[in-house]
């Protein structure tokens, strides 16, 4: 009874009390509304935090770009002016909005990002390899009168750019290149989401790289083959060029999930090789310099070589020619000079990363700056031309999640080789065919092509159907580095008379590939240990290391691309690798024989791995696992440069082929 004659006490406030509580009361409804409404989008009551943030608008778009990566939402159609551009400052001032961290913070934060995340058996993370799974090289795209619909599949990876987040620390621009298109993004978090491109009157499109165009009836040919006495299994067919491949009715096939149209086999890789030392169509030169004749001097010792075939430091069956590698090898040695470009800022610019998969990259620039044997202060002195930039930091600081897009980042490289264009007279003397960049993430045949097209890349991604030159771009090694400190830890494996597994594979199922070596393999016979991913954790990491080090072959399937830091892997343990990846050009693919100490299959070989695998005769292995143990210092990195070692390599093939293209008449 005693709360019952509350409420009328209530009822007698004054009417101006009864008024402001109304006000707060409606105020109140009103602000829990609007959070209720973007709890979806991971910004509901963030304004309650002391740290919050104010979004930045960037200039001619409705885009917000906040300060925190897991904010990047869009929710609007995305409308951008086509003059959008990225501010030339960029090369000679600060990159990042705020104050530069000072000395090797920025490495030692992103280091420490690196080594919060366990890297998958195959170490391919979702962090490393992509930001998005299913934004790769190209796309798959089905064509209805002008009607374009790319599917992609997005999946709930955690990446590089949310541990950024997570330790409060982005790079952020002064101002973002924004592609000239139009796309509508619906909420990120959907497992599946389609981009549409608008009808083409007058229309933007949604990607400005060549997608591949196929008739939806034309994507898989529905015929079953049988290869030996094993048929190709329910789910899998057979695509036109012999590869198998897995199908899902009704489902529209990525590029990354569908084998490629066309095949380079090795032999033809070596005919082009053959074609391009005798006529090669690198642009010549504007004006001649001092430089381009001690190329040809160079050139014409190297095509005439003293017999090397004895030399204690090289093993012959590993090369092509080992004459004319060791008198190339010397003469580099002697003669080349290389000047490193200034321009630009970290982290895109001159911040190498020595950890996790794209390593091979940040190795390569952080010797190259601290190797002063090769370089030179005066540019008129070089023979070639280092752009030292970062493809795996160029995805990590101007990379927005979720878009499917990356005409910012090709438009970047753009910017910055104009402005070394205009700055210097060298670029446009050969049209930057005495330039070279070296980069490891999948996307760089897409970010430097056009405006680098002339250009010495070494690339891992080296896929010839992507743009990869054979008898000019270098096939650089994907190499997984798990400490910094010590790069060569856990090197080495068993003897061959103790290597009881005859063929290991574990790992993720990226790409369209992996799937079909398990529906063949897996658990289906005690010689061929193939696996998923194994468990996570430390023992995860050791059984596979152990796996490789106690098997006879290791298989290296591609992945999203043609390839895989499993290569590397094999040579690290001591393991013949057993390449599966239509249309690779291997490492240093000009100047070793791959088939002294590997073996190289066709992807529709998949059912008859076993039976190719035995066939080798004991004898045959054994000269292939002494070629591995051969080869192997030259795809090891070391803290300061060894001859022969997998930075010299690099360099050596960079001047090789330089060499070779060069023509004055």
């Amino acid at each position: 009874m005693e709360y019952t004659f509350q409420f009328p006490k209530l009822c007698n406030i004054e009417p101006r009390s009864r008024r402001w509580l109304f006000l707060l009361g409606v105020v109140s409804v009103t602000y829990l509304s609007i959070q209720s409404l973007l709890i979806p989008y991971g910004i509901a009551l963030r304004s309650l935090s002391p740290r919050s943030e104010v979004p930045a608008q960037v200039e001619g778009s409705v885009l917000p770009v906040h300060s925190s990566a897991k904010s990047m939402m869009v929710r609007n159609p995305l409308k951008v002016n086509s003059l959008d551009s990225i501010d030339a400052s960029m090369f000679g001032g600060d990159i990042r909005q705020g104050t530069e961290p000072k000395g090797n913070d920025v490495s030692k934060e992103i280091d420490l990002m690196l080594e919060e995340r366990e890297i998958d058996n195959d170490f391919e993370s979702d962090i490393n390899r992509n930001v998005d799974d299913d934004f790769l090289s190209e796309n798959v795209v089905v064509v209805d009168e002008g009607l374009a619909l790319v599917s992609i599949k997005n999946r709930e990876n955690v990446t590089i750019l949310h541990k950024a987040d997570e330790t409060r620390h982005g790079f952020h621009l002064e101002k973002i290149v924004l592609p000239n298109s139009e796309i509508t993004r619906e909420n990120a978090s959907k497992e599946n989401s389609t981009v549409t491109a608008k009808r083409s009157d007058g229309v933007k499109t949604a990607f400005h790289s060549s997608p591949l165009i196929l008739p939806a009836a034309n994507l898989l040919e529905n015929r079953s083959t049988s290869v030996g006495s094993t048929s190709l299994k329910s789910g899998v067919v057979a695509s036109k060029n012999g590869s198998v491949v897995t199908t899902r009715p009704g489902k529209k096939k990525m590029r990354c999930e569908l084998p490629p149209k066309s095949i380079t086999s090795i032999s033809e890789m070596n005919r082009i090789l053959v074609r391009k030392r005798v006529s090669s169509l690198s642009p010549k030169p504007r004006w001649s310099s001092v430089r381009d004749q001690e190329i040809l001097a160079a050139k014409s010792q190297i095509k005439h070589p003293p017999v090397a075939i004895n030399d204690p430091e090289l093993y012959a069956p590993l090369f092509r020619n080992v004459s004319m590698f060791k008198r190339s090898y010397e003469l580099m040695e002697r003669t080349l000079k290389i000047y490193i470009y200034k321009e630009g800022n970290k982290p895109i610019f001159h911040q190498p990363i020595l950890k996790g998969l794209y390593a091979s990259e940040g190795w390569f620039m952080k010797l190259m700056q601290g190797y002063k044997r090769f370089l030179v202060k005066d540019p008129s002195k070089a023979h070639l031309f280092y752009m030292p930039f970062s493809s795996r930091m160029l995805e990590y600081a101007l990379y927005v999640r979720n878009s499917h897009n990356r005409t910012n980042l090709r438009q970047f490289l753009k910017e910055y080789s104009e402005t070394i264009a205009a700055k210097y007279p060298y670029f446009n003397r050969t049209d930057g065919a005495d330039h070279f960049l070296v980069a490891c993430h999948d996307w760089a045949p897409y970010e430097t092509r056009h405006h680098m097209e002339r250009c010495i890349k070494a690339l891992c991604n080296a896929d010839p159907t992507s743009g990869f030159k054979i008898g000019r771009d270098v096939s650089l090694p994907e190499t997984y580095v798990r400490s910094e400190r010590n790069p060569l830890v856990d090197l080495g494996g068993k003897p061959p008379s103790q290597r009881k597994i005859l063929a290991f594979y574990a790992g993720n199922m990226h790409g369209y590939l992996r799937p079909i070596l398990l529906e063949y393999w897996k658990d289906k016979d005690p010689d061929m240990k193939i696996f998923g991913p194994m468990p996570p954790g430390v023992a995860r990491k050791l059984n596979y290391i152990h796996h490789m080090q106690s098997s006879k072959y290791c298989i290296c399937p591609k992945g999203y691309e043609v390839n895989s830091p499993r290569v590397v892997e094999a040579i690290f343990y001591e393991c013949v690798p057993v390449i599966i990846s239509d249309n690779f050009v291997p490492p240093f693919f000009e100047v070793l024989d791959w088939g002294a100490f590997s073996v190289i299959l066709a992807e529709q070989d998949i059912p008859k791995l076993k039976e190719l695998l035995v066939s080798i005769p004991e004898e045959k292995y054994l000269q292939l696992q002494l070629g591995v143990r051969k080869v192997q210092k030259h795809f090891l990195w070391h803290a300061k440069p060894l001859k022969y070692d997998l930075f010299h390599m690099t360099l050596h093939s960079i001047w090789y082929n330089r060499v070779f293209q060069l023509k004055l008449r």
